[in-house]
């Protein structure tokens, strides 16, 4: 009974825990580097955790955008103090409204601005970040 609680606590504090500070080697257009894995699809940030953004809810949006816009239907990584946006080389990406709304809401400071300049905050505390990698 002691191991399995044990081997409990250790999954939830493994699911939990942030790594404070991480490496990005490599940012180029469509791809990143960082702790020396690359990825080339846009990538979300979550307390330490990098995953692949899964922008499919958003694509329903893309006709009004001219470009698949990050939107209040996708699973935005709201447990933070911060959220940085990294909007593409070009700062491309569209953001849309109800975003911005939902940050207010949650009490969650949203800053907008280029991936190349996003980048720069990545070990920021009680930072998520969301990187697209094109445009």
């Amino acid at each position: 009974m002691k191991l399995v609680f044990l081997a409990f606590i250790y999954l939830q504090y493994k699911k939990t825990r942030r790594r404070f500070f991480m490496i990005v080697k490599n940012l180029s257009f469509g791809s990143i580097t960082i702790d020396g894995r690359t990825y080339i699809k846009d990538v979300i940030i979550d307390n330490g955790s990098i995953n692949i953004r899964k922008k499919t809810e958003s694509k329903k949006y893309r006709e009004m955008f001219g470009h698949t816009p990050l939107s209040q239907d996708e699973n935005i990584p709201w447990n933070c103090k911060h959220l940085i946006v990294g909007t593409g080389h070009s700062s491309s990406l569209p953001v849309m409204d109800e975003v911005y709304k939902i940050a207010v809401r949650k009490s969650v400071e949203l800053s907008i601005m280029s991936t190349p300049e996003a980048i720069k905050h990545i070990n920021d505390p009680h930072t998520n970040l969301i990187l697209h990698l094109t445009c």
